[in-house]
């Protein structure tokens, strides 16, 4: 009777080896999707980026043509939303170009110069080191690329 106890007592449950095993096993698991779903978050924060800045030219592009030029740089991207000082209100579209501004992935305010260095008006972001240059996700991305 006793042997019949042993050998069901060793039946019954998981030894420490077989679950270290397991253990290890998810272990690599969570490792690997968590190598391939990381990386797609910082290209989903680059495209919304781009989409962005698209959307913001469309609405500096019918500024323009209302208007007859780009706001200045310091009348800002601002100047879609409001109508700036200095801006013939009966000319200036009800509603604003665009809804709001948006922040880019990074939660900081789009960079807006006129006349910029890469045409009559840029737009950027620094990407998410909020410096200058950078590469992969701290590049800057604007609205020449």
């Amino acid at each position: 009777m006793r042997t019949e106890q042993k050998k069901r007592r060793r039946k019954n449950g998981f030894t420490l080896v077989e679950l270290m095993v397991v253990i290890v096993i998810i272990g690599l698991l969570a490792t690997i999707v968590a190598l391939n779903v990381l990386p797609s978050g910082d290209t989903a924060r680059i495209q919304k980026a781009k989409a962005d800045i698209a959307t913001i030219e469309q609405g500096l592009e019918m500024y323009r043509l209302q208007q007859g030029s780009y706001p200045t740089t310091s009348q800002g991207l601002q100047a879609l939303v409001s109508a700036p000082a200095g801006v013939d209100a009966s000319r200036y579209q009800a509603g604003g170009y665009i809804k709001r501004l948006p922040e880019d992935p990074w939660n900081r305010a789009y960079l807006y110069a006129s006349p910029g260095q890469h045409g009559a008006a840029d737009i950027w972001t620094l990407g998410a080191d909020g410096k200058d240059g950078g590469e992969g996700i701290n590049a800057d991305i604007g609205s020449w690329q």
